[in-house]
């Protein structure tokens, strides 16, 4: 896949969780290559270093005009990189797309809110002859897929990232587990569920939140077996949306039962004790034990837990990382800040034992 030279707009939530867009994509993206983020709170720095404190040379700008007075390099598009609370486009937000558009930009979304339905950018777009890509528009109909058991046709293994939460890293996860399976000399693939993962390049997957609920097993189950008729991957990791209890949104069990997951990485965060942007509702994060106990009960073993770091110490991580390995017995790691390749023998060990690929 040829990389095209693209912005990402996070309009001061670079540094926040609605941000998570962006993140993805300064993490990597084989789709883009980002050239700069435009967010007024952090003109000037590099976003990796916001990010998470690793420099990866993508300078920060002020505005779109900034970008395009002081880059040495020309850029095709824009991506909004932020995930708004209900998916809307905000006044503030569609005013930055309007000038990027001025400025020549095609425009990827990935919000509910389509930039196409918004009778001014399309008529700017249409009159530039630019595009307008919502990447969560759903397929039509006769695109859509129906469960129909040809998941039994998959014979490596199929790992799905889980966690107790939405906004966890699922994602980041999926990915770096993807990347070391790679650089471990196997053939991985990562089939994809949401926006940002489409727009780092995943080749197989589906919007796991704008498919039709009947149509959800069978996209799921066509993603996969059409990534093992093209590949013939050793493993698959599939990136897990929101949690079997989140009561707003409630996802899991399709990937475990329809995606016969061969075993599961769940994703936590210790210090988060209610779901996210839901502290008024008395539901509370369960145990990683309770959860990965639910896992078995759907069908699968949880294999490694993963702990998000995010408002906590690196000690108090991983006190919890040694706690948690010594009551559950499976490795809990730090991606963000070890990596993930303490648990490359657990995949490669899957792989030997799987059915031999023909």
């Amino acid at each position: 896949m040829q990389k095209s030279n693209a912005i990402v707009i996070t309009a001061g939530y670079l540094d926040s969780n609605s941000g998570k867009t962006a993140h993805g994509l300064i993490r990597g993206s084989d789709r883009f290559n980002i050239l700069g983020i435009i967010d007024h709170k952090h003109p000037g720095k590099d976003a990796g270093e916001i990010l998470d404190g690793k420099k990866r040379n993508i300078p920060v700008y002020g505005s779109i005009a900034d970008f395009v007075k002081q880059s040495l390099v020309k850029a095709e598009y824009c991506v909004l990189g932020v995930a708004t609370k209900g998916g809307v486009i905000p006044d503030s937000l569609r005013s930055m797309l309007h000038d990027a558009l001025e400025n020549n930009f095609h425009l990827v979304n990935g919000l509910h809110d389509y930039v196409s339905d918004h009778a001014d950018l399309a008529a700017l777009a249409a009159a530039k002859g630019l595009q307008l890509i919502d990447v969560r528009k759903p397929k039509k109909f006769k695109d859509l897929h129906f469960w129909s058991g040809r998941i039994a046709e998959v014979k490596c293994p199929k790992i799905a990232v889980l966690g107790t939460d939405c906004a966890l890293g699922k994602r980041t996860t999926t990915r770096f587990l993807t990347e070391a399976m790679r650089k471990a000399g196997f053939k991985a693939e990562m089939i994809y569920t949401g926006q940002t993962g489409w727009m780092q390049g995943a080749k197989y997957g589906f919007i796991f939140d704008s498919t039709l609920n009947d149509f959800i097993s069978g996209e799921m189950e066509h993603a996969i077996v059409q990534c093992w008729e093209e590949v013939k991957p050793d493993i698959v990791f599939i990136e897990g949306q929101s949690s079997l209890r989140n009561p707003s949104g409630p996802a899991g069990a399709e990937w475990i039962i329809s995606a016969a997951a061969n075993g599961v990485v769940l994703q936590h965060n210790p210090a988060r004790k209610q779901y996210k942007d839901m502290e008024y509702y008395p539901a509370y994060l369960p145990d990683p034990k309770d959860e990965i106990e639910l896992i078995r009960i759907y069908g699968a073993p949880t294999v490694a837990l993963t702990i998000n770091t995010a408002k906590m110490t690196e000690k108090d991580a991983r006190d919890y990382a040694r706690k948690y390995e010594k009551e559950l017995g499976i490795p809990a790691i730090l991606p963000l800040e070890d990596g993930v390749d303490k648990l490359i023998p657990i995949f490669k060990d899957m792989i030997e034992k799987s059915i031999a690929q023909v």
